[in-house]
């Protein structure tokens, strides 16, 4: 008598109350979005912000992950959870603070006020900096890895939704000409939404760090060592290349559909609410691919999507395309649509390739060196834009002026970024060719068939 067949290994699942990560990222993206979003940019506009200044506030929160780099030594004493909890409690209390700041429109003059935004959300911004290098060890050793990319889009689907959500919230709520007090509104909103998502966080299951992380060896952390890894190395030069080109855009098409656009507060928020609708829309468009084809050659095909988007806002700036309803809610939802699916897979690729001994500090030095770059990529772009503040030469059929060029530079960076991505190493990852078949031919297929009546 014949052994019998050994069974199928049973398929990897989610960790049991892994749905209260899912309930803080939606709670989490209705309260961030407002502060870091479209409404303070459009808020420091009132307040006579410069692009540079503009430049700072969307580049505080990448810049100040740089905390990250002293802080991933902690998280093995203090434990994962307890080490997001701090910082993500800390942050509701500086968003309190910001409700406070319109209504100080009596007693301190806009750069006052301006000035007192921009403390409140450097505190904001560095606490969440300090405590968010846990995060990412505490999700990579807590998801299996078969499952990842599953996790990584419904994910995003919840941040996206949210953030969707309260940004047409926010539009609505601002209207045309929007009084302080609509402002403080929004802030006490995004507190109380901020409140809400520790309860979930508090939540989710916690995991012990890797033994060696909780050593205090006393040995200083061999970065030199750790940024030299071959696969880590191109990831982050990638990731750095990246960051340049994606840095400045979220802001300077704020300030162009509100300046150059001729668009109201809520128009803006309206327009740029079809990013988070792209984003949402990448968990069933493309995110069920990157379990299945890898995250190289979907990370490909998203940096070549953008490389058409910075054409898109070039032609639309050097007033060879009208900025219709059409175009803008079109470039907007396709900057979403990529801009989730090149962090999902970025993601995905640093967990796949980062190894077990040292992950906090991989983890961090991975975050900090694209962030920082995320950080200061605004501010240049910010510098630069406001240094070509007179020039516009009229050629027919285009006009080169200060926002047009900045968007043709951006595209030439997305063109490194595309080389960059080329090298990237991702062993079981399937070619571009293939990603582009299984768009273009099996997946039609497969829905044909489905649809097919049955004989």
């Amino acid at each position: 008598m014949s052994d019998p067949a050994p069974s199928a290994p049973e398929p990897a699942r989610f960790p049991p109350g892994l749905h209260n990560a899912f309930l803080f990222a939606a709670f989490n993206a209705l309260s961030f979005p407002i502060v870091c979003g479209s409404p303070m940019i459009l808020y420091a506009k009132t307040l006579g912000a410069s692009a540079t200044v503009l430049g700072i506030i969307t580049g505080m929160m990448p810049l100040l992950t740089v905390f990250q780099i002293p802080a991933a030594s902690h998280i093995g004493r203090v434990g994962y959870r307890r080490f997001v909890y701090a910082g993500w409690g800390m942050r509701v209390m500086f968003i309190g603070g910001m409700a406070a700041v319109p209504l100080l429109s009596g007693v301190l003059d806009a750069t006052a006020r301006l000035s007192l935004m921009l403390m409140l959300l450097f505190a904001f911004n560095l606490s969440r900096g300090i405590s968010s290098c846990a995060w990412l060890p505490w999700i990579t050793t807590l998801v299996p890895e078969q499952v990842r990319g599953q996790y990584l889009g419904r994910d995003a689907a919840c941040v996206n939704l949210a953030s969707f959500a309260v940004i047409v919230m926010s539009a609505f709520a601002l209207g045309e000409q929007p009084a302080p007090w609509q402002f403080t509104a929004l802030y006490v909103f995004s507190a109380a939404m901020g409140a809400t998502s520790l309860v979930f966080l508090k939540r989710i299951p916690d995991v012990a760090p890797p033994a060696e992380a909780q050593r205090d060896s006393g040995e200083p952390v061999p970065w030199l060592a750790i940024s030299a890894h071959p696969p880590f190395r191109k990831l982050l030069r990638m990731n750095v290349a990246w960051a340049l080109a994606v840095g400045g855009l979220g802001a300077f098409t704020t300030a162009w559909l509100k300046t150059e656009g001729g668009l109201s507060e809520g128009q803006v928020l309206l327009v740029t609410s079809a990013a988070y609708l792209g984003g949402l829309s990448s968990l069933w468009l493309l995110g069920p691919r990157l379990d299945r084809l890898g995250s190289r050659p979907m990370m490909l095909f998203c940096m070549t999507a953008w490389l058409l988007i910075a054409g898109g806002w070039m032609a639309l700036a050097g007033r060879a395309l009208q900025p219709t309803l059409p175009v803008l809610l079109a470039l907007q939802f396709l900057m979403g649509l990529t801009s989730a699916l090149v962090n999902m897979a970025n993601v995905r690729l640093a967990m796949a390739i980062i190894p077990v001994m040292g992950r906090d500090h991989f983890f961090a030095l991975f975050s900090v060196v694209g962030s920082l770059m995320m950080g200061l990529s605004p501010i240049l772009w910010g510098v630069l834009i406001d240094s070509l503040r007179g020039l516009d030469v009229a050629w027919p059929g285009f006009a080169l002026n200060r926002y047009s060029l900045f968007f043709a530079l951006t595209g030439l960076v997305f063109v490194v970024t595309i080389g960059l991505c080329q090298r990237l190493e991702e062993p079981k990852a399937a070619s571009m060719e293939a990603l582009l078949r299984d768009i273009l031919i099996e997946s039609p297929q497969r829905v044909w068939v489905r649809l097919w009546p049955k004989a």
